[in-house]
């Protein structure tokens, strides 16, 4: 009942942030587009009321006419839209999301036990949590100190665009050497949609909040607090395509799993970010192909970085004809042929043994899941076949089975690996 329970709080959570995050990110990318899309105005009456910038549009039926202030307009209004619980409510689900889905089981889904680093290989699950919380942490304060110590004033965004461009491809590659694969993925997502939140808590909203203030009591607002609300909306903007790419990327762990992840990682961030420029540059009038196109490149070199090596033709391992030859001995069906090659009865041997506990109808309990994870069932030749490329793949890297709770050996790993598939 409690993983039932689990299950539900998590499909409840998920609805919540992605209904969450469609609304904020929409409103923010449709901003950034009104923003850019201004014209100065026509009408000497609009200059004279300070319309720094307007666009009409149409929309359900109906025309539209915004018009952007470059000073205070004459008469401002007590219910002014402000634009940040959507923001706070979907870092808040996306973090609640985390902690049940990760933080409750990190021995299983945080710690990588196949790290270059030893120290993180043996970590705890208690290790594993605070790491991750810290990895978040230290993600926003050392975004933040980039954003104050080089471009404190505003004026060197493109040398401050580099370092931070910088900092996620260190954030990318400490990640996949810290954490599981999905983990490492999903965090890296999430240093990125950190910064953007508290962008809004930190900076955004209260600039907004002084520069209203100043205008109720007719003093002149700091433009700082105005240029720094842009430039941190700014940086969010970019943050969107690569933060939903990887939130998504969860669930395909060809990606994830892949030995130089953190490549791959790293070329669909900036290949998001160089399409945003493009439709950022677009709503300022100018037609700019060249940031969609090198962004495919990198999407395409992504491809072709992550594409499985062909397969070769091999023999099962001396053990294995052994172990099936004992398992004869006892009765059981013998798992290889004639040739000594690996057959779908041996794998099958091995998904029982070690998949099945969580991979088939009714989930062993002891294991947390009240369904199979990803809808994957691994009791019956046919599933098995169905899902033979995803089993050798997460099997190979040793990403499954999750921490490797049923104790598949090196032998059985081997098994799979031969195995042809059929």
């Amino acid at each position: 009942m409690e993983a039932y329970l689990l299950d539900f709080g998590n499909l409840l959570i998920r609805w919540l942030h992605v209904i969450a995050a469609i609304a904020w990110l929409g409103e923010s990318i449709y901003f950034v587009m009104l923003d850019n899309g201004l014209r100065p105005p026509k009408g000497e009456e609009c200059k004279k009321k300070g319309v720094f910038g307007e666009m009409w549009a149409v929309h359900g039926g109906g025309f539209y006419h915004n018009q952007k202030y470059a000073t205070s307009p004459e008469d401002l209004p007590e219910d002014l839209h402000w634009s940040f619980w959507k923001a706070y409510t979907t870092w808040l689900s996306g973090f609640g999301l985390f902690a049940l889905l990760y933080l409750t089981k990190p021995s299983a889904y945080l710690v990588n036990r196949n790290s270059p680093w030893e120290w993180a290989a043996n970590m705890t699950g208690t290790q594993a949590n605070i790491a991750a919380l810290l990895f978040l942490l230290f993600g926003w304060i050392i975004y933040n100190e980039l954003c104050k110590r080089i471009s404190p004033n505003m004026t060197r965004d493109g040398i401050l665009s580099v370092a931070v461009g910088i900092m996620m491809i260190i954030v990318a590659y400490l990640s996949t050497h810290i954490f599981a694969g999905r983990a490492s993925f999903l965090l890296t997502g999430a240093v990125m949609a950190t910064a953007m939140s508290a962008n809004v808590f930190f900076w955004i909203i209260p600039g907004q909040r002084r520069m209203v203030n100043a205008m109720k009591a007719g003093e002149t607002p700091n433009p700082i607090d105005g240029l720094r609300g842009r430039q941190r909306s700014v940086h969010n903007t970019y943050f969107t395509l690569p933060v939903v790419l990887l939130m998504l990327s969860n669930h395909y762990s060809f990606i994830f799993s892949h030995a130089h992840s953190w490549i791959l990682m790293v070329l669909f961030i900036f290949a998001g970010a160089l399409i945003r420029q493009y439709f950022v540059l677009m709503h300022r009038g100018q037609i700019r192909p060249g940031y969609p196109i090198a962004g495919v490149a990198l999407i395409l070199v992504a491809v072709w970085l992550g594409a499985p090596a062909p397969k070769k033709a091999v023999q099962a391992p001396a053990s294995t004809t052994q172990s099936s030859e004992t398992a004869a001995a006892d009765g059981e069906a013998a798992p290889v042929d004639s040739n000594g090659e690996v057959t779908l009865a041996q794998v099958e041997v091995v998904m029982n043994d070690r998949c099945v506990q969580c991979h088939a109808v009714n989930p062993d309990k002891n294991f947390g899941f009240p369904s199979p994870p990803l809808g994957v069932l691994l009791d019956s030749e046919a599933e098995i076949l169905a899902h033979a490329a995803d089993i050798q793949k997460v099997v190979a890297n040793s990403y499954m089975p999750l921490g490797n709770l049923t104790q598949m050996t090196d032998e059985e790993r081997e098994i799979i690996a031969s195995w042809d598939g059929q």
